[in-house]
C-alpha cells in the first residue's frame, strides 16, 4: 500500500506524551490496548507514505511541577510509542491543535485534504481538534480505538466510564464532524483517497 508524492490525508497524533502519565486520573487499564492500535496506526501510516504530525501539549508555568511544561522533562514521546519520523511536529497550548501552533498553514501548503485524528484524551483535545477541522473544511476521520481517555466523575457526581465517553464522543462526531473508523478503515480510506 503506497500514497502518491503527495498524500492528501496526514494523520495528527495528538498529545501522546509523558505529562499524562503523572495526572492523578492517568490509569494504565486501557493503556495497553491503546498503544497496540496507536501503533499499528503508525505504522500503517509509515508504510502508506502518510505524514505523520506529532502534536505536543504545552502550557504554563513553566516549572518542574507542571507536567506539561518543558521544565518537567515530560514534553516526550509515552515510552510505549513505536518510534516514526514525524513530517511535522507542533507544541499546542490549547485544545484544538488548530489554533496558534501553525499547522493548518503546514497542512494547506501540502495540500492536505483529509485528517486522520488519535491521541489523548478521546473527549478534549482529539475531539476538539476533530470539530475544529471539520468546521474549516478538512474531512477527519477519528479512530477512536487508537485514542485514550479515563473515567470522570459528572457535576451531579457519577461517574462516567472510559467507555462512555468514547461512546458519547463517537455519538456526537458521527455523520456531523467525523468518520469513526478503526485503524484499518482509516488506513484504507487514506488509500482509496489517493
Amino acid at each position: 500500500m503506497s500514497i502518491s508524492d503527495r498524500p492528501s490525508t496526514a494523520l495528527l497524533l495528538i498529545d501522546v506524551q509523558e505529562s499524562f502519565r503523572v495526572r492523578p486520573y492517568w490509569s494504565d487499564s486501557e493503556a495497553p490496548a491503546f498503544f497496540e492500535r496507536t501503533n499499528r496506526l503508525i505504522a500503517g501510516a509509515a508504510a502508506a507514505g502518510i505524514p505523520i504530525v506529532q502534536v505536543f501539549h504545552v502550557d504554563a508555568p513553566n516549572s518542574a511541577d507542571n507536567p506539561f511544561s518543558h521544565a518537567s522533562g515530560l514534553i516526550r514521546p509515552m515510552a510505549e510509542l513505536l518510534p516514526f519520523d514525524a513530517a511535522l511536529v507542533v507544541e499546542k497550548h490549547r485544545h484544538s491543535a488548530l489554533v496558534g501552533s501553525g499547522l493548518p498553514v503546514w497542512l494547506h501548503s501540502q495540500g492536505i485534504r483529509r485528517l486522520i485524528v488519535a491521541g489523548i484524551r478521546t473527549e478534549q483535545c482529539c475531539e476538539t481538534t476533530t470539530r475544529h477541522a471539520s468546521d474549516e473544511g478538512w474531512e477527519v476521520d477519528y479512530v477512536t480505538e487508537a485514542t485514550l481517555t479515563f473515567d470522570m466523575t459528572t457535576p451531579t457526581g457519577h461517574t462516567l466510564t472510559a467507555a462512555q465517553i468514547r461512546e458519547r464522543t463517537e455519538t456526537v462526531l458521527a455523520g456531523r464532524f467525523a468518520t469513526i473508523c478503526t485503524v484499518e478503515q482509516a488506513l484504507q480510506r487514506a488509500t482509496n483517497a489517493a
